[in-house]
């Protein structure tokens, strides 16, 4: 088998009431987003690194099929440690899953994956040129997991034809590409329809929105929310609040004595501020949130009895025992070294290389950029790996509005009196049609 890794370095240049009813059926902030406001921590137990049990290992991974054969190149860019955010574990992960994919799926069209990487480092302009050099060494595909600056790497390779896949994005144009973006995460979910799902199981009929006032995270309130709001019946209110607002008691003092749901998008130093600010009021409603609100910081900074029962939109199913991390573990243990598992960034990387893999395992003939494009499009639709059960298909058919993305729905789990999560659901999923 061979396994050949090339490193770019990118140039210089309180007393709430549990949530009254629970989703009764199996269930993110697009990822991106976020890690450009700023992105917490794990937010999850220690058990959630523990290897797979004893004799499990190779029926996890699968048989051996090694590919054979002159390499394919395939960039992966992401920001690695950045002023934002340390993402090392991105290409750590990167690095063991190509070698899974090589030695147990036979690569692709039977050929080894070539990983041509490059940090990006969260600078818009180093992230332009990660897709430059991207480019001039030829790669087939780029492949990305979370990125502060997604719509700088996608232009120059969108010119020039390049596929890529990410893990999230949000940017206009990008969503609506349909020739070679494809994007495996539904950023409606989060913030707009798992927020009415849960209004209306609640018999709400208003959500109040706290959201960390930048444009990533508040354009898509201004432009797609209301209208589907609308739709749905339910009012949709918005407070947005300056990242790094420590006491958030004047703003929650705003949101009335009939806010609805109560809905939560940022990191976890603001939702600990909302979440706590909510409590000083005396709020005792229903609240809900993304994945990276919690993290070991929140655990310790807000009451259990805020957080039980907090119905949360999640990227990936991390910090419980199931089929999707169980493969992860394994890969990172089988194939890398020391890879923390507990991170949501590494999660992220195997899901979106995991994944283009499985949307090109189908590939015949000679491997081209074009060739790469029109398998992922011409696939059917397949389980994602390491998300949870949630299925993907890259025809363009998953969002009416957006072709690039290839998923529907998104994963919901409920905190349970320590923050930790229960059990995932997918939520919001349907078929994808021909």
């Amino acid at each position: 088998m061979k396994n050949m890794s090339i490193s770019l370095a990118a140039r210089p240049d309180p007393n709430r009431r549990p949530v009254g009813r629970r989703l009764s059926v199996l269930s993110v902030v697009t990822a991106g987003l976020l890690f450009a406001a700023g992105c917490g921590g794990s937010g999850q137990d220690e058990s959630e690194s523990a290897p797979p049990s004893a004799g499990s290992t190779t029926d996890v991974l699968g048989p051996v099929a090694p590919a054979k054969g002159d390499p394919v190149k395939i960039g992966v860019i992401s920001d690695g440690k950045s002023p934002i955010n340390d993402l090392t574990v991105e290409l750590q992960v990167a690095d063991a899953t190509a070698k899974w994919l090589n030695d147990r799926r036979s690569g692709i069209g039977g050929r080894p994956i070539q990983l041509v990487k490059c940090e990006a480092l969260a600078d818009p302009a180093k992230t332009t040129d990660c897709a430059n050099r991207m480019i001039e060494e030829d790669v087939a595909a780029v492949v990305v997991g979370l990125t502060a600056a997604s719509e700088n790497l996608w232009q120059p390779l969108h010119d020039a034809k390049v596929p890529v896949m990410l893990y999230a994005g949000n940017g206009g144009a990008m969503l609506r590409d349909s020739e070679s973006t494809f994007i495996l995460a539904d950023p409606i979910f989060p913030r707009i329809t798992l927020p009415i799902q849960l209004a209306k199981e609640n018999g709400l009929k208003k959500v109040t929105a706290i959201i960390i006032d930048v444009p990533a995270a508040l354009d898509i309130y201004k432009t797609v929310a209301p209208e589907q709001f609308r739709a749905a019946g339910i009012e949709l209110k918005l407070v947005p609040v300056p990242p790094g607002t420590a006491d958030m008691a004047p703003q929650m003092q705003t949101i009335g004595d009939d806010p609805g749901l109560v809905y939560v998008l940022g990191n976890d130093s603001f939702c600990i501020s909302a979440l706590n600010g909510l409590r000083a009021i005396g709020f005792t409603g229903e609240v809900s949130g993304v994945s990276q609100c919690i993290s070991d910081a929140t655990r310790e900074a807000v009451p259990g009895d805020v957080l039980d029962g907090m119905v949360i939109a999640a990227t990936a199913p991390l910090g419980t025992d199931n089929p999707s991390s169980r493969l992860y573990k394994a890969v990172a243990q089988s194939y890398g070294t020391d890879i923390d598992t507990t991170l949501p960034g590494g999660i992220s990387m195997f899901i979106s290389l995991a994944g283009f893999q499985t949307a090109v395992e189908d590939i015949q003939g000679e491997i081209t950029s074009a060739s790469i494009a029109a398998a992922i499009k011409a696939m059917p639709e397949k389980e994602l790996p390491g998300a949870g059960g949630l299925e993907f298909r890259c025809n363009g058919k998953a969002s009416p509005t957006s072709p690039a993305i290839c998923v529907r729905g998104g994963l919901v789990t409920t905190l349970d009196a320590k923050g930790q999560p229960k059990e995932y659901d997918v939520l919001g999923s349907s078929p994808i049609d021909d």
